[in-house]
């Protein structure tokens, strides 16, 4: 703009003199001359300043893009692409210094400590503003663990966590999650989700259970497929994880306890891939491009160091396209003697992006000296960095890098909509184990005593991943942890329909007809969550579970016992006290539709998408002493 400016006021200076130097020349053929030349100037100073670059050109491929993208970019640069830093450590001064590939919260990790849709969008604007303004602007991905919902943030939608899923096995309301999930993520201009998880889950000591649509592998593959494709039509883009074979981990084995998280599946081949590997497959093909691999071991190997399963049999053999993405500071457990080993080992292994919250820049520079050392070759780079571009470009992020036409569907988070979606699968969700004497359904103008610890507490019907990693109850909050409705508050909007008295009281419990026991386990996720004993009074049970559980059989009145839990607990030592027994699993903010199936407002449908021990004895094995096999559960 300077140049032109210097232009213009030169040419009025010539003409300026001229017209002095000779009255008689003609000002309109001096005009024209002029201003011909003040056009081609201007003109050809726009086409400089707004030539379109060929990796922003719509009209050719996205591999003719992002080859023009690769060439214009340094080593740093390309680097910067293969990391992700944790929000608290980025900034967009940092962006526009780095233009990092990606930023991510953690669990419960909230920008600026506001957590509030205004606040996050505007945090992910700032971000992006500093890719825009970096030597070679990419727009970046923001990343989160949208698990059962947009989980994090406030007032969202917590829908059941994935095993309460797997026992509705209901494609159209998983999909219908999958679209609600995403829409209300990009009210925070979130656009990758590390969900879902695809274990295919056998042994209940594992954490992550609950994170596991079913042991069954094609119910696993359904379900998974089913959501991906929400997330994937409403712009979100899902992550296939934890590849591969993390919930078949050999008890003892574990990284973090000696228990079950983070431990070594020990199988042959054709077993893996038989079981554990076609959900991967499946995913890929309804178009999911990104895959997180496991903490855990296949056969002593760790994962994000197996180039095996990751280049040969994930990119080779499925044809998967889009990028790995490591877990949590995964690489640091790979036994090398310090981080840039690590990357090293897991580059050539075949992770693209690294997800070192606090140690981007390291990573990023781990990456270039070993480009320079001949530890990394430039084509593993190249590779990477290829994958990367592709996927940003395939979701649009350069034509739209502050998602001014990336709408939701929604204005706010916590609709009626999506709120009425969750409902609908807590409802689906129920199993009924037990139901002697038909104590259920509830009859019109029952006296209700409802009592336990699990009864009225939004933390402990979510469980972990709410609102923070390992979740919390509301006790520990002196506050419900998010908007919600527990189940004794549906009981209490379903109490004048149906006539029912709602009796809390202890010293009022005798003059009740029917008992409603509300029991479970303490919210926890991951290896925090695995346990050694699996008892509904056990290490991982509510406190309050054995103490509710001797005044229920005090008062010697028929009763329902509600379990919420993230697998199917050992009950044995109680089962003979209960007339009624419904599994619930973790069914998230909506708990009313609880009460609506137990007062046949809606049927009993769901099923075990797991085996119901009764006994350690041989867990997961066929030798196991089960109580209710899989696909168990009563109608009425």
């Amino acid at each position: 703009m300077k140049k032109i400016i210097a232009l213009v006021l030169s040419l009025s200076l010539i003409f300026s003199l001229s017209a002095c130097k000779d009255n008689k020349s003609s000002p309109s053929s001096l005009n024209e001359s002029s201003q011909t030349t003040i056009t081609t100037a201007v003109q050809e100073s726009k086409d400089d300043t707004t030539k379109t670059e060929k990796y922003l050109d719509t009209s050719l491929s996205i591999d003719d893009r992002v080859a023009d993208l690769l060439s214009k970019m340094t080593l740093e640069q390309k680097a910067a692409q293969m990391v992700q830093a944790e929000q608290t450590y980025s900034n967009k001064n940092d962006m526009k210094k780095y233009c990092f590939g990606s930023v991510l919260s953690g669990g419960g990790s909230v920008p600026n400590n506001d957590n509030s849709i205004a606040n996050w969008s505007s945090f992910v604007d700032d971000l992006q503003t500093g890719c825009e303004e970096s030597k070679v602007p990419i727009p970046f991905l923001y990343g989160i663990d949208s698990v059962h919902g947009h989980n994090t943030v406030s007032n969202a939608v917590i829908f059941p966590h994935n095993i309460g899923i797997g026992a509705a096995n209901d494609k159209e309301l998983t999909y219908k999650m999958g679209e609600a999930v995403a829409n209300e993520m990009k009210l925070t201009k979130t656009l990758w989700s590390f969900s879902p998880c695809i274990a295919v889950s056998l042994d209940p000591r594992w954490g992550r259970t609950y994170e596991s649509y079913s042991s069954d592998t094609s119910i696993v593959t359904s379900l998974a497929t089913e959501f991906s494709k929400g997330l994937l039509d409403n712009g979100v883009m899902p992550t296939a994880k934890h590849y591969l074979a993390d919930g078949a981990t050999t008890y003892g084995t574990g990284e973090k306890n000696k228990l079950v998280d983070r431990g070594d599946a020990q199988m042959t081949d054709a077993e893996l891939r038989e079981k554990y590997l076609p959900p991967y497959k499946a995913l890929i093909d309804a178009g999911v491009k990104t895959v997180m691999p496991s903490f855990s071991s296949f056969n002593g190997v760790k994962m994000h160091a197996n180039k095996y399963l990751i280049t040969d049999v994930l990119k080779g053999e499925l044809g998967f396209d889009g990028f790995v993405i490591s877990d949590w500071e995964a690489i640091n457990s790979l036994g090398g003697k310090d981080l840039s080993e690590n990357v090293i080992i897991s580059t050539n292994a075949g992770v693209d992006m690294f997800m070192q919250p606090y140690q981007a820049a390291d990573v990023m520079k781990s990456i270039v000296n070993a480009v320079e050392n001949g530890k990394i070759t430039k084509e593993r780079v190249d590779d990477a960095v290829t994958r990367i571009l592709r996927v940003k470009m395939e979701m649009g992020l350069f034509e739209d890098p502050m998602q001014k036409n990336t709408k939701s569907k929604v204005t706010e988070l916590g609709s009626d909509e999506y709120r009425d979606i969750a409902k609908q699968l807590v409802e689906k969700s129920l199993v009924m184990v037990k139901n002697e004497g038909n104590v259920l359904p509830l009859k019109k103008g029952t006296k209700i005593f409802i009592t336990g610890p699990a009864i009225n507490d939004i933390g402990v019907q979510c469980g972990g991943w709410s609102l923070s990693w390992q979740g919390k109850t509301d006790s520990a909050n002196g506050r419900p942890i998010t908007k919600g409705t527990t189940i004794l508050d549906g009981f209490k909007e379903y109490a004048k329909e149906y006539g029912l008295e709602i009796i809390t009281d202890e010293k009022k419990a005798s003059q009740a007809d029917v008992v409603i026991l509300g029991i479970g386990e303490i919210p926890y996720a991951e290896f925090e969550g695995d346990t050694k004993d699996l008892s509904i009074t056990g290490e991982k049970a509510l406190p309050g579970n054995k103490k509710a559980i001797e005044l229920a059989k005090s008062l010697n009145k028929p009763t329902v016992t509600l379990i919420l839990a993230g697998r199917n607990v050992l009950i044995n030592d109680y089962i003979n006290d209960w007339d009624s027994v419904v599994m619930c699993y973790l069914p998230g903010t909506e708990g009313d539709g609880i009460a609506s199936v137990l007062l046949n407002e809606k049927p009993f449908s769901g099923k075990l998408p797991m085996p119901w021990y009764k006994s350690l004895n041989n867990i997961a094995t066929d030798k196991a002493d089960v109580q209710f096999q899989l696909g168990y559960g009563l109608t009425y």
